[in-house]
């Protein structure tokens, strides 16, 4: 890969990594497992956030909302994610699947974002605030889910200026399908980069060294 990144201006966006997504036991956890674990998602995840660290670029924390009695039920239009978090309580405050997964975890120098309500990542929140306080001008989107919260940030994030890194294994989908579209269809059409995280973490250790 020839993209190069200066740590100084890159920012890794960890977009919800709740328990409810990536562990065992988690409420949506079923419906991932098949291609989080074709694609080795969790040790895809751990690299990029271990090498980022490494390497001096800043993690960011991209959460949802977590979900609460009485979210959504007065709204004109819940779209349908927000519907099944109505019925799933996904995310719920105070709760285990609410939680961010163990192994990822606010470091100090970490950025915890706002939480989001709906897809993007940027849509009222802080985040594009945040970026631009610490001088990012590169964003890298791992994370859940490919076709909805990750392209959702990422378009936004091209829209508003920023170079946008997708990469193919440190995220999943509910079908290969969606994965397909995320990276082959949609991606290429707004992502400066579609990247491997064997690629990324490479391009890591060289701006590290």
């Amino acid at each position: 890969m020839s993209q190069t990144y200066d740590p100084r201006h890159t920012a890794v966006l960890l977009v919800d990594p709740y328990n409810d997504f990536l562990s065992e036991g988690g409420k949506v956890w079923p419906r991932v497992e098949p291609v989080a674990k074709q694609v080795g998602l969790l040790d895809h995840l751990r690299s990029v956030v271990t090498s980022a660290r490494e390497a001096g670029v800043r993690v960011m924390f991209v959460p949802h909302r977590r979900w609460e009695p009485g979210d959504y039920e007065t709204w004109n239009y819940p779209n349908p994610t927000q519907r099944g978090i109505m019925e799933r309580h996904s995310f719920a405050r105070d709760t285990w699947g609410g939680e961010f997964h163990p192994d990822f975890q606010p470091q100090p120098g970490d950025v915890v974002a706002r939480e989001h309500w709906a897809q993007s990542g940027f849509a009222n929140t802080d985040l594009d605030f945040q970026l631009k306080q610490h001088g990012i001008t590169h964003v890298v989107l791992i994370g859940l889910l490919a076709n909805t919260c990750i392209e959702s940030t990422g378009r936004f994030a091209m829209e508003l200026g920023y170079h946008v890194t997708l990469v193919r294994d440190a995220t999943a989908a509910f079908l290969p399908e969606m994965m397909h579209a995320a990276h082959e269809l949609n991606g290429p059409t707004f992502a400066h980069t579609v990247t491997t995280t064997g690629e990324l973490t490479a391009a890591f250790e060289g701006a590290h060294a």
